[in-house]
């Protein structure tokens, strides 16, 4: 049968009619132009990540470095015009900070060794010189075989590791087949969530607990106080996991919580070092080592702190956008890609919307959180303060005015899509986000996970909280939680393209008629028992 021309168009028009229509995102490319040009022809951000990481130094959190640090961020963003300040939060427990670090070999030849002391345990009081030992202790039932054998002793904890050749470049960058794997939705597994990333091996997340004890907390717990009360002089670990080369990974020994053991002062030597060592005494061959460390726990704050500063917007102001990163660090390196980089980075997103003078419906919140590196503490603390407490999901007022929140946190490199968060609803908008700057590499959209970091404080408690996706780098092989997170490690062309990308996401979220959809809210989870600080190190990015 032949249709007339009026019945096709009548057709038409009810198609039209009973398909739902979807609004297509809006993006002010004039303003993407703007904010790009200023990110990447004006930037400061290399500036920035100067002052976080060669002028503060490490910042492990509630130490010097990381209060000189927040100070500098609330002077320079008042510099521009942005109210700004430290909010409280606690309690946290000890700082801890360290001034001198040197380790020699002395006896059979005068060898400097490469090192660094571990986290929350004490100085040596001058200059330590003795023999060193050997000890196998995996469980307390082996403390019995070194009874009143440590007193005044180097103890080396566990034989030395067997090193391989790395045959494996130390820098990637994600490839086209790499994105198109994190583009695909994960098979389902028990739960259906939780499921590691392609690539999460190459920026960090996994325990480095090494050593003895396997980093269970309770053992550790034992360990520490029978080597103090045994009276070792120094206790020696082999740097753990990716050390190699000269490069060490670093993190805690005894713990920022008083009540606990406070263990003799605990090193870390480069494997090849350790390894040495513990050649020498197979053989029977005496050795003389030398420590001298001036290390202090820090009882005067037992609060920490987070930055925060807002731009006031205009007719939505008390709505609100956040973007963060997380400000402390480790403490053998300067953290600079983790997470000076983040840090930085969001810093100067804030720059470029004061600088460019947009317009913003939506008040936009910088937070540089502490304690991350601990279990994401000051982020949880403060979504908790804020929002809703994950435990018992009470929503507070400020639960339904928040947008979303952007977090930066896997090293400098550059950005190459998002994390949805299983956020389905996401998806066209941030298509529509992306694409002015594809030529830039940023392209990829997955629904996976990501954890490790803060976005999780924000997804825990039903707000929208993403993390991107980033080109690792060197993270996991050279920078992350080691004495060669510095400085030089960084791409500038990463971190600016990074903040260009970031910007123009805090423009749009700001600026769009509605918040940002949201997932359905989650069940409250309550603690199973009180949790206390671990001496293992955290399992934080």
């Amino acid at each position: 049968m032949k249709l007339s021309r009026g019945l096709l168009i009548a057709a038409a028009a009810a198609a039209v009619i009973s398909t739902p229509l979807v609004a297509e995102e809006q993006v002010d490319l004039g303003v993407v132009h703007k904010i790009r040009a200023e990110a990447l022809q004006s930037s400061q951000v290399m500036e920035h990540l100067f002052y976080l990481t060669d002028v503060s130094g490490s910042r492990l959190t509630n130490s010097p470095g990381f209060f000189n640090a927040a100070d500098w961020v609330v002077k320079r963003l008042g510099e521009w015009g942005i109210s700004a300040h430290q909010e409280k939060w606690g309690p946290y427990g000890r700082g801890w900070t360290y001034t001198r670090f040197s380790a020699q070999m002395l006896e059979p030849q005068a060898v400097p060794l490469i090192g660094a002391p571990l986290a929350y345990t004490p100085g040596t009081n001058g200059p330590v010189t003795a023999e060193p030992m050997i000890v196998a202790i995996n469980n307390e039932g082996d403390f019995n075989k070194y009874k009143g054998m440590l007193k005044g002793k180097i103890v080396l904890l566990g034989p030395g590791r067997d090193l391989q050749m790395s045959l494996q470049p130390l820098g990637l960058r994600r490839t086209d087949a790499d994105l198109a794997t994190l583009a695909q939705a994960p098979d389902a597994g028990p739960g259906g969530r939780g499921q590691a990333p392609p690539g999460a091996a190459a920026i960090g997340g996994g325990r480095q607990g090494g050593g003895p004890g396997g980093g269970n907390p309770q053992f550790v717990r034992a360990l520490n106080k029978f080597l103090s009360d045994e009276g070792a002089a120094v206790v020696v670990r082999a740097a753990p996991g990716r050390s190699e080369g000269g490069t060490l990974f670093a993190q805690g020994g005894g713990t920022r919580d008083p009540k606990d053991p406070v263990p003799p002062p605990m090193v870390v030597l480069t494997p090849e070092h350790y390894n040495r060592i513990a050649r020498l005494l197979d053989h029977k061959i005496p050795v003389k080592l030398e420590f001298n460390i001036e290390a202090r726990f820090l009882d005067d704050r037992m609060d920490s702190v987070n930055v925060v500063g807002d731009i006031p917007g205009g007719r939505k102001r008390d709505e609100v956008v956040m973007i963060g990163a997380h400000l402390d660090s480790w403490h053998t390196g300067t953290g600079a890609t983790d997470n000076a980089a983040g840090s930085a980075v969001m810093i100067e997103v804030m720059r470029i919307l004061k600088t460019l003078n947009l317009r913003l419906d939506r008040t936009v919140r910088l937070a540089l959180w502490s304690g991350e590196e601990q279990g994401i503490l000051g982020s949880r603390a403060y979504v908790a303060e804020h929002f809703a407490a994950r435990e018992d999901m009470k929503l507070k007022p400020e639960h339904a005015k928040l947008s979303g929140y952007f977090n930066v946190d896997n090293g400098s490199g550059k950005i190459r899509g998002v994390y949805l968060q299983g956020n389905d609803a996401m998806r066209p908008i941030v298509e529509a986000w992306l694409k002015p700057f594809e030529d830039l590499g940023a392209s990829t959209i997955s629904i996976r996970n990501t954890g490790g970091t803060d976005h999780l404080s924000f997804d825990a408690v039903g707000l929208p909280g993403f993390q991107f996706i980033q080109d690792p780098l060197e993270y996991d092989s050279r920078t992350h939680h080691s004495n060669m997170d510095v400085y030089d490690r960084v791409q500038r062309a990463d971190m600016m393209q990074m903040a260009a990308i970031v910007a123009s996401f805090v423009y749009n979220t700001a600026n769009r008629d509605e918040l940002l959809p949201r997932k359905p809210l989650p069940k409250p989870q309550p603690t199973q028992q009180p949790q206390t600080p671990a001496p293992a190190p955290a399992a934080s990015r």
